[in-house]
């Protein structure tokens, strides 16, 4: 029997609803157009754009190209906080798929390696009050660090035993993370990048998407549904604003990658889907859906005459099968 735990409060209202089918319609778009996997230049460049934009909201000043020369090892002349923050960043990030989304200890194994030689006890939840400030003025009180092992317990629990969507409980535990505040710093960094790993299992497309990026740019937004979500006591303005947010990401990554894949990146997408098994052209097809038949035809000669497939069998009992 699961433990019990207590559900953070927050409500599906119709556009939570809508946002997240949309998201789930985009995602299926995405995977139907076999753009799950960019191509590794558009990694590159959206896992640069999460990092520097997740850590610009959090007031470091180096720019794209300084944490692209930070991550090719080129040297950076910048504030030396500000360029360790980086290459802790750019350490957390190049593990993602290590981390258990479900873990309490992986989700400090990470604050660990964000934080290393930014505070005095990376990974370690805080001993003592914290707020948040906005200047002089306090607009949250995070509850007293005797409660952060408890709400944290609770909050994996949730994670770990409740029905509702995968997309909505990742927003959950985003705001969650914000409110609780469980580390001395880096808990803004922590509830974006634990977004993402929770999301990672609902879709590996997450694991490059830049969400942080859009969040940057609605910073202002970002920090008033927050505090509306504080004063409200429940997290539904919060949880529709990342709905949006990672709905427009989804919707930036089909415009940027409609059309751009070549014939290599579909035959490599295919072969991790096919496996070793024969396939005709009409199954080829199902699965790239964007090329007709005369399209397909050459596609799949291209293959054979360079030993990428082996084709058996004529005209409708033609087989293919990938050359391992």
């Amino acid at each position: 029997m699961k433990p019990e735990y207590t559900k953070p409060p927050y409500r599906i209202t119709p556009e939570v609803f809508e946002l997240a089918m949309s998201v789930s319609e985009k995602i299926g778009k995405v995977d139907s157009s076999v753009l799950a996997r960019p191509n590794a230049e558009l990694r590159k460049r959206n896992r640069i754009r999460t990092i520097q934009s997740s850590l610009a909201i959090e007031g470091n000043s180096l720019t794209l190209e300084e944490v692209t020369a930070i991550l090719n090892n080129k040297r950076v002349l910048g504030p030396p906080k500000d360029i360790l923050e980086v290459k802790n960043a750019i350490a957390v990030y190049d593990r993602l798929d290590s981390f258990n989304p479900l873990s309490i200890q992986s989700f400090c194994d990470a604050h660990n390696i964000l934080m290393n030689g930014l505070v005095s006890k990376p990974g370690a939840f805080r001993t003592g009050a914290v707020g948040v400030f906005k200047g002089p003025v306090v607009v949250h009180i995070a509850p007293p660090a005797s409660m952060v092992r408890s709400h944290m317990n609770n909050l994996f629990r949730y994670l770990t035993t409740d029905k509702d969507f995968p997309l909505i409980k990742s927003c959950v535990f985003h705001y969650e993370t914000e409110f609780i505040h469980p580390f001395p710093d880096g808990n803004g960094r922590m509830g974006r990048l634990w977004q993402t790993v929770i999301l990672m299992q609902y879709s590996p497309l997450f694991e490059f998407l830049p969400v942080e990026s859009l969040i940057k740019a609605r910073q202002s937004e970002y920090y008033n549904v927050l505090d509306e979500s504080d004063k409200l006591g429940d997290s539904t303005p919060f949880i529709e604003f990342m709905l949006r947010v990672i709905n427009d990401s989804l919707e930036e990554l089909l415009d940027e990658q409609s059309g751009k894949l070549t014939l290599e990146d579909r035959m490599e997408i295919y072969r991790t889907s096919i496996g070793a098994d024969a396939f005709a052209r009409k199954d080829y097809m199902k699965h790239f859906r964007d090329i007709s038949g005369a399209t397909a035809s050459r596609y799949l000669k291209w293959a054979v005459d360079r030993g990428v497939l082996e084709k058996t069998g004529d005209k409708r009992t033609t087989r293919y099968r990938f050359v391992r």
